[in-house]
């Protein structure tokens, strides 16, 4: 029983990790290089492909007991580079309108950092009921809410061109699926803080270098 459970696990942990790696490397290269948004997304992209090729290669030698000729290894690389091309293509610019609170909130999607994106598209395969409620605001818009206007916030465009902050619905879901989704952007590496002074959601954040201790 105990050897099914922990083959079961193994598993699960090899099918997550190259989604792990891709957005979790990409906030590793943002955070410590300070790279652009394309570059970070590349070169966690590249990391994941080689994975990925290493996924292929094991699968081939199971099934054939060879490692394969020039070309095989050849095809293998392409169709590893394809399947990190189409997620991250997928991932960076399609959201469903069900995980929209408004359409205005569902094309500010694109606004949001593509490393932020990539981390919601991940998380959506399995929470397929997450509903975004805020990403891109003005300063004005603290006031609209009744707030003390920011003079720094991650939801405001930063030097990246992009919004680095996301508010995600928290009411009328349980405790557990919050603390859930609260752990998985932690372990990509993003922040986290659960406000509910404008509505119960959870705010998520990618570090902006403009302003370290921004929020």
């Amino acid at each position: 029983m105990l050897d099914w459970i922990y083959n079961i696990l193994k598993l699960v942990l090899l099918l997550v990790l190259p989604f792990i790696l891709l957005v979790r490397g990409a906030v590793f290269f943002h955070s410590q290089y300070t790279w652009l948004p394309g570059m970070s997304l590349i070169a966690s992209g590249l990391v994941t492909t080689v994975l990925l090729f290493i996924y292929l290669s094991f699968m081939y030698g199971r099934l054939t007991g060879k490692i394969g000729s020039g070309n095989v290894l050849k095809r293998r690389s392409i169709i590893a580079v394809l399947l990190v091309l189409g997620y991250s293509i997928y991932g960076l610019f399609f959201l469903s309108n069900s995980n929209a609170k408004s359409a205005e909130v569902r094309s500010e999607f694109t606004k949001l950092h593509p490393i932020v994106r990539l981390s919601i598209s991940t998380v959506l395969f399995l929470d397929g009921d997450l509903i975004i409620t805020d990403a891109k605001r003005q300063p004005e818009d603290y006031k609209k809410m009744g707030l003390s206007t920011k003079k720094r916030s991650l939801h405001y465009r930063q030097s990246s061109g992009y919004v680095h902050a996301v508010d995600i619905r928290t009411n009328g879901r349980s405790a557990m699926r919050n603390t859930l989704l609260k752990w998985y952007f932690k372990l990509m590496g993003l922040n986290t803080l659960r406000h509910v002074g404008t509505g119960d959601h959870l705010h998520i954040s990618l570090k902006s270098h403009d302003s370290p201790g921004a929020i």
